[in-house]
């Protein structure tokens, strides 16, 4: 019984830390984000076009495997 106490512990423990990390994840993400955007911004405008024709190709794709793996 005192091990079932101790693995309800550690999942509630890492249940709080969940969000931190997410947050920091995104933090990364989105300073990656940022600067890859002002890069490509510099190269121009095809460069541009084909940038943002590749990112909604990956947001789909995201999306799509999102919606399938759903519980």
């Amino acid at each position: 019984m005192a091990d079932l106490t101790v693995v309800l512990a550690e999942d509630a423990l890492l249940g709080l830390l969940l969000p931190f990390w997410q947050l920091v994840i995104a933090a990364f993400v989105l300073v990656v984000l940022v600067l890859s955007v002002g890069r490509l911004a510099r190269r121009g405008p095809s460069r541009m076009t084909t940038a943002l024709l590749v990112t909604a190709a990956a947001i789909a794709g995201l999306a799509t495997v999102g919606v399938l793996l759903q519980d």
